[in-house]
């Protein structure tokens, strides 16, 4: 339970995965943190057992199912939900949140925003003013200013087992990165800073689309060579679509780009890596979405990526792969040989 040390800051987040569960545990090293859980019956087993997403929690995490408290006893707030549900989850938040409140998310998706009645078509593609970051999505739906995101190289499980990780604290608010840096860095937890929020978000994003195309390339048995060649297209690839959607190729150059691509690229400890790795060795996507526990963002990231590109006109190749096997017009091997015919030109061609 809650340290009885009043001096300490009460923190919360929101969110018990197992990404918000690791945040959790390292802000409690230096101060309370409040943990909301949706589902009131895992909310009872976790303060029974003390125990979310296969962690233990710090003796410094309270546990609540009531949002109102996150809000009203919280100064700064940590949401670390899946995308699909970010926008309602926020939407519930958003009575108990003042300009007061800091928001620092650690979520790795994009929400599709398309108004009721508008039916998109060739005349009328998707586009970028139909996507949000999780960044905008508080922004429309609450009265905050000081928003932040959390980008980089951090499988939870990792965290976890306290190795050595770092992360990059994103905002427009010098303030939000110094809090964010304050409440999070330690002995084996490097916290860098940067403004371009957007630029940071869709690294998070991105990378999430690569990593499934180099878990597919592990799941056929193909070897160093071959991943290498995707995971450094997959980068041009990200750069082009980032920049068109409103990042800064620097964002792409740093922890949370080429870092956290890496990480999650070549660990059967990302669950987009998973997903890729299922899909070649033979398994639907049915399949591999019903016995996950949690959400792989890439999935979604591919179809929304898709139709930007296309609205864009922006070639993507490795998303352009990914969407037509997730929407069983390609096989994975067929993939393969697909993408080793692309007519690539410069290797280099955004700088």
């Amino acid at each position: 339970m809650i340290s009885k040390n009043t001096s300490k800051q009460l923190v919360g987040v929101v969110g018990a995965g197992s990404f918000g569960t690791a945040i959790a545990n390292i802000l409690a090293e230096k101060n309370n943190v409040l943990l909301y859980v949706r589902d009131k019956n895992k909310a009872k087993d976790v303060m029974t057992t003390r125990i979310s997403s296969g962690q233990e929690l710090s003796e410094n995490i309270d546990v609540t199912t009531n949002i109102a408290e996150i809000g009203n006893r919280c100064e700064i707030i940590f949401p670390v939900v899946p995308s699909a549900n970010f926008r309602s989850m926020i939407r519930d938040l958003a009575p108990f949140l003042k300009p007061y409140h800091i928001l620092i998310h650690g979520t790795k998706g994009l929400d599709l925003n398309v108004p009721e009645g508008v039916k998109l078509s060739k005349e009328n593609p998707l586009s970028r003013k139909h996507v949000r970051t999780m960044s905008e999505v508080i922004l429309e739906e609450t009265s905050v200013l000081r928003v932040g995101c959390l980008a980089g190289p951090n499988l939870a499980r990792e965290i976890q087992q306290r190795q050595p990780a770092a992360t990059v604290v994103a905002s427009h608010f010098e303030e939000v990165i110094d809090e964010g840096q304050k409440l999070l860095k330690n002995d084996r937890f490097m916290v860098y800073g940067s403004n371009d929020l957007i630029g940071i978000e869709f690294c998070g994003v991105l990378k999430n689309i690569i990593a499934i195309g180099s878990g597919a390339v592990s799941g056929m048995g193909m070897g160093e060579n071959t991943r290498s060649l995707l995971i450094s297209r997959g980068m041009v690839e990200m750069i082009h679509i980032g920049n068109a959607l409103g990042g800064n190729t620097k964002a792409f150059l740093g922890l949370a780009g080429v870092g956290d691509l890496i990480a999650t690229c070549t660990s059967n400890l990302s669950r987009n890596f998973t997903v890729g790795y299922r899909l070649a060795q033979g398994e639907t996507l049915d399949e591999i979405k019903s016995s996950m526990d949690e959400v792989a963002e890439g999935l979604n990231t591919i179809q929304i990526v898709k139709w930007l590109a296309d609205s864009l006109n922006i070639r993507v190749p490795i998303t352009e792969t990914l969407h037509k096997v997730i929407n069983g017009k390609m096989t994975i091997q067929e993939a393969s040989e697909y993408f080793m015919k692309f007519p690539f030109r410069a290797e280099i061609d955004f700088m």
